[in-house]
């Protein structure tokens, strides 16, 4: 039978992805309770006393900032869930959660998640670059969990005996988020393949012009990963060139390029542009371990050497490099088959007229002029996101911008709403941001987001704003660390090179402090010897995990 969309609910999520769903599972009525344990015993003192997370205060996490236990550039608030769910994860084999969820149906709110995605998943469904969907995430699978059900439970009969251990293709990720709704009992909320238009906000609420709904609260959880940032107009002539035998064309620093590199057959030749400034803007790729992220690891070698041949530094091999086993090096002949340009910059490029490859010119870091035929373009520079969804009266009220009804609506990053996340989720009255919008973007950096956004809806927390409007005294959820969080996953922004004139969205950190560890042998340490040493290393470019 045919369901049909309410008229009225009290919240509408904008969004079906991994913080949808958290958000929707609280709301359903599993409430999170501290069930002690912890080994900070200050937070445990503190959350003994009111075991109830949806009624989260700032005191919790007071004391973050001045232990080095939480050196980590996410809100403070997705610092304290994930801390709380996973003790000592990045170090401690299966660690047992403080958390309890516990099913409270009579604090169950009406609500609805709706999304344009064919199913529930958001980003991870939704893949906009033409790479392979069976490369591994970044997090290992036991950090993309969301409760009630988790990843391991979902491929319990998987032949990999060492479930959390492994890095999960896309493709599965998008397979768990799918199949989570109904095996939480929360289906009854998610709504797929919807696009919501026209949000304006009315004497009671808001109202949706696109579905005729109307909402008391409002969560914006649509992410900063829907749109590909376009290449600039000189680009266009190859943009739609599509010639598997012609060389392929690869401008950008990060995982996107990455990926792309990856996924083409290994006798196709790859010119990559790249931008390469290793001590003002590192490539992401340089945190990543070569056994734990060997093709990652592979491809930022490459880039690398490309760097050292094009400063005419001598080429010689340093040990490490020497001593390091890859086995990512041997899936192609990169010598023939893979051309790093680093800092190069596009010139011109001919019309192809027709014909299926095109020739560009290209100016190198060193001035030196070169010609190259490519029969297609992947332009990997990063992802935004964007809130055209909202009337520009209440885009205007959540940006914090002056109202422009005749501009287009600017492109989102994860900087954008960063500032006002510090202070409060609720950034305008009654209006949240949960995920990737709040600056945070992996799945475990989510948790908190969603918890503070329930407590408040369900009055445990005060709201931040008066009835008027106005803003009023909150719970902040400042980060502990002056750097703002960016992105995720491999969706995260992407270093750009300086090829035709685009500019390069700057690379904040990312989330992703663990990307060197090799969580296989961390494993093997705590089981052998219990060392003191976990690995608390920072790889000076990302402090969190990946994602989402």
């Amino acid at each position: 039978m045919a369901r049909s969309l309410p008229r009225h609910v009290d919240t509408l999520i904008i969004g079906n992805g991994p913080s949808a769903l958290h958000l929707s599972y609280i709301l359903h009525g599993h409430i999170p309770y501290y069930i002690g344990g912890h080994h900070d015993t200050l937070l445990d003192h503190k959350l003994s006393k009111r075991p109830n997370l949806l009624s989260l205060t700032p005191d919790l996490y007071d004391h973050f900032l001045s232990s080095l236990r939480y050196s980590t550039q996410a809100l403070p608030v997705n610092t304290l869930l994930d801390t709380l769910i996973r003790p000592n994860a990045d170090t401690e084999v299966n660690p047992q959660s403080c958390i309890e969820w516990r099913y409270e149906p009579e604090k169950a709110v009406s609500h609805l998640a709706v999304g344009d995605t064919p199913q529930a998943g958001g980003q991870w469904v939704d893949e906009p670059i033409s790479a392979s969907a069976d490369i591994g995430t970044l997090s290992y699978a036991e950090m993309l969990s969301l409760p009630g059900y988790s990843y391991s439970e979902h491929f319990a009969k998987s032949e990999d005996d060492q479930v959390d251990f492994v890095r999960p293709s896309r493709a599965e990720v998008a397979d768990y988020l799918s199949a989570y709704p109904e095996a939480v009992g929360i289906s009854d909320s998610i709504w797929t393949g919807i696009k919501v238009d026209g949000i304006s906000r009315t004497s009671h609420g808001f109202f949706v012009e696109s579905l005729g709904i109307r909402c008391k609260h409002l969560v914006l959880a649509s992410g900063i990963f829907t749109t590909r940032i376009p290449p600039p107009l000189l680009l266009s002539k190859i943009a739609e060139l599509d010639s598997a035998q012609d060389p392929l064309l690869v401008i950008g620093s990060g995982f996107s390029a990455a990926d792309i590199i990856i996924s083409a057959p290994p006798t196709r030749k790859i010119i990559h542009l790249f931008q390469w400034a290793p001590d003002t803007r590192p490539s992401p790729l340089r945190g990543c371990h070569h056994t734990a992220y060997p093709e990652y690891a592979g491809v930022y070698r490459q880039m690398k050497l490309a760097a050292i041949a094009s400063g005419k530094i001598p080429s010689s091999r340093s040990p490490m490099l020497r001593r390091k086993s890859n086995p990512f090096f041997s899936s192609r002949d990169w010598t023939s088959y893979y051309e790093g340009l680093p800092n190069a910059e596009v010139l011109f490029v001919s019309d192809p007229n027709g014909a299926t490859s095109a020739t560009i010119t290209i100016r190198l870091a060193s001035g030196e002029v070169i010609n190259r035929t490519v029969g297609s373009l992947e332009y990997v520079v990063g992802r935004r996101g964007s809130l055209s969804y909202l009337s520009p009266s209440l885009r205007s009220e959540v940006l914090s911008t002056p109202l422009d009804s005749t501009s287009p609506p600017p492109l989102i990053s994860a900087r954008t709403l960063r500032t006002k996340a510090e202070s409060s989720l609720e950034v305008t009255r009654n209006t949240f941001i949960i995920g990737s919008l709040a600056g945070d973007s992996l799945i475990r950096h989510a948790v908190g987001g969603c918890v503070f956004t329930a407590g408040r809806i369900l009055g445990n927390i005060p709201p931040s704003y008066s009835s008027s409007g106005s803003s009023t005294t909150v719970p902040s959820t400042r980060s502990s660390s002056p750097s703002p969080s960016a992105l995720s996953d491999r969706n995260s922004t992407e270093s750009s090179p300086t090829a035709s004139s685009a500019s390069s969205p700057h690379l904040l950190a990312n989330g992703h402090a663990d990307l060197h560890l090799d969580r296989r042998k961390v494993a093997r340490a705590v089981e052998v010897a219990n060392a003191e040493n976990r690995y608390w290393q920072d790889s000076g470019w990302w402090a969190g995990g990946l994602g989402p």
